[in-house]
């Protein structure tokens, strides 16, 4: 008995997606069957919920996930970017050079962040995890002080609004549909960029060995300030399209930190595919519990969050460490 170590199934990724899948799809059947026009309009309202929380995740996994940096700023960084493009919409008229202005303003303050903080941290979570809690709240204060208390919601180019035509449900807003679209391009663009370009083997060599990675000549930290000003633009993209979608308000930060995290968690750190897979998960779970339960909607994606990690620790598509 002493001896013996109790080991996990092999195959929990499967065990997990059954424990998690047949449950779901019984009660999307019964929805489906009650309600079919509610069902499928909570459904596609989930779809870009996830779309979004992809967007804001996508640079969390790379920057918490895959290089190990514990930035609770994140959230700061996506209200950064919609305040930004906010501003300079406005004063252009232009809602892509907000969207230009939020990715690239906040990609700089990423790289700031980068060089002037988890640099000289590297490997010391407690730290960054105090260090960015403080910032987050500090930058909270400055965007009270400059863009006050209100909230802000951007207006897309007219020829996004139009309807499209869908069965049961009549339409739905092409910009939405768009938002979806985004999350795809830029999904499958970071699982290229990751796993089909040198550069992404660089930073995937630089995570596992960062001594190794040095002695055959490349530039570490060169490396991981770029992927981190990628992962904090990507926050800031996030920020505008949300803004778009929904709003910039005061208290949005940490919404969508709480959201990185979960997905992140849920997927698996260091994995796109994981983030996607976690997103779709706590998108669709947070918008049908608002529609058939909302008094106890948000306990949906804590359920996911602790089945998860009872049957796979290390995420659904993440690696035993």
């Amino acid at each position: 008995m002493g001896g013996k170590k109790w080991k996990r199934p092999r195959h929990s990724v499967l065990i997990t997606s059954l424990v998690i899948g047949l449950p779901v799809l019984a009660l999307s059947i019964a929805a489906l069957m009650s309600n079919a026009r509610l069902f499928i309009l909570t459904l596609m309202n989930g779809l870009t919920l996830a779309a979004l929380y992809f967007l804001v995740a996508s640079g969390f996994t790379l920057i918490f996930g895959l290089m190990r940096n514990v930035n609770l700023a994140h959230g700061s960084l996506f209200l950064l970017g919609g305040y930004v493009g906010y501003s300079v919409g406005d004063l252009t008229g232009s809602w892509f050079a907000a969207i230009a202005a939020g990715f690239i303003t906040v990609a700089l303050a990423g790289l700031l962040l980068q060089i002037l903080v988890f640099r000289y941290m590297d490997g010391q979570e407690l730290r960054q995890t105090l260090v960015t809690i403080g910032l987050s709240i500090v930058l909270a204060d400055i965007y009270m002080w400059i863009w006050g208390g209100d909230t802000y919601q951007f207006d897309p180019p007219e020829w996004m609004l139009f309807p499209v035509p869908m069965p049961i449900i009549n339409a739905y807003p092409a910009f939405r549909l768009l938002v979806l679209l985004s999350a795809i391009i830029i999904g499958v663009g970071l699982w290229l960029f990751l796993n089909r370009t040198s550069i992404g083997a660089m930073i995937r060599a630089g995570v596992d060995d960062k001594r190794m990675l040095s002695a055959s000549g490349v530039n570490v930290q060169r490396v991981f300030a770029v992927t981190f000003a990628l992962g904090a633009g990507l926050a800031g993209l996030a920020g505008v399209i949300g803004g778009t979608a929904l709003s910039i308000a005061p208290g949005e930060d940490v919404r969508y930190l709480l959201a990185s995290l979960i997905v992140v968690i849920v997927g698996g750190m260091g994995s796109i595919t994981g983030a996607v897979i976690g997103a779709l998960l706590i998108g669709i779970a947070e918008t049908m519990g608002m529609a058939y339960a909302p008094t106890y909607g948000v306990v949906f994606t804590f359920i996911i969050m602790v089945v998860v990690l009872a049957l796979r620790p290390q995420g659904i598509m993440g690696k035993k460490a």
